[in-house]
């Protein structure tokens, strides 16, 4: 009989594509459409790379490595000569759950406005306005030789993400384990404004969502509900700020928890 059966788990969320910020000119377009955009004749000075191929060298690396692309998100502009993408980067053992993942971000133009680039980290942004930042870096001027030192310089970077990856399992997990009390949270919520975190205006969303959490899963009272209470109220302010804030918010819960040096 169904009714000795346990009840199905709930199907996962779905999630999200990557937030590109469009807002000067470029529109979302499918992979398959990044691919037909046609590259220019290089100069004796000049050699631009296919938007497709930084694209493709980033996914054959992933494959070397124990992460993984999840969702994505591409788009072109002015006339298919600008191009901006981010990736969600996952580790393979997410059968076993994830708390976060990181973002890979990619920039190419074909109109020598900027170079080709990646950014990496827990909080990204890649923006059509030429914003572009985050924890890991590296651009590469479209000259002579950059087909050979493409690969060489990706690779460099996953080892980067993966190296930070780690960093960020021991700093999680220092924050699920540190219990604090609404008096040393509401204290850290007012130094936050001190070092950059956040502006007094962003105070009461962050005190809304730490005592009223809107995800079950950070109802733990701990400092890792804590820094989600932060990032939340975060996505309502300056997104050009986003990972300079996200740098200070781990150092200030770094020093609390004793991950500091």
């Amino acid at each position: 009989m169904i009714s000795n059966l346990d009840p199905l788990p709930p199907p996962p969320p779905t999630r999200k594509s990557p937030n590109l910020i469009l807002h000067c000119g470029a529109s979302h377009v499918d992979l398959k459409d990044v691919r037909k955009v046609k590259t220019p004749h290089p100069t004796p000075s000049w050699h631009p790379i296919p938007h497709h191929e930084l694209i493709a060298t980033v996914q054959n690396t992933l494959k070397r490595t124990n992460l993984r692309i999840g969702k994505q998100a591409h788009s072109l502009s002015h006339e298919g000569n600008r191009y901006f993408g981010l990736m969600e980067i996952h580790t393979k053992r997410e059968a076993q759950g994830e708390d976060y993942c990181w973002i890979l971000g990619l920039r190419n133009s074909h109109d020598k406005m900027f170079p080709a680039g990646i950014v990496a980290g827990a909080a990204v942004l890649v923006c059509d306005n030429l914003s572009f930042a985050g924890e890991i870096k590296f651009d590469r001027k479209h000259t002579r030789y950059i087909n050979r030192d493409l690969p060489q310089l990706v690779s460099r970077s996953i080892g980067k993400l993966m190296a930070k990856w780690h960093q960020q399992d021991t700093r999680i997990s220092a924050y699920k384990e540190a219990e604090i009390d609404d008096v040393k949270a509401h204290d850290l919520i007012i130094r936050s404004v001190d070092v950059g975190v956040c502006s007094n205006r962003l105070i009461p969303s962050v005190l809304h969502e730490w005592r009223e959490p809107k995800h079950d899963a950070f109802e733990g009272r701990n400092v890792w509900s804590l820094f989600n209470a932060f990032t939340e109220s975060l996505k309502d302010g300056n997104l050009q700020e986003l990972p300079k804030r996200t740098e200070a918010l781990h150092g200030l819960l770094d020093s609390y928890v004793g991950l500091s040096a």
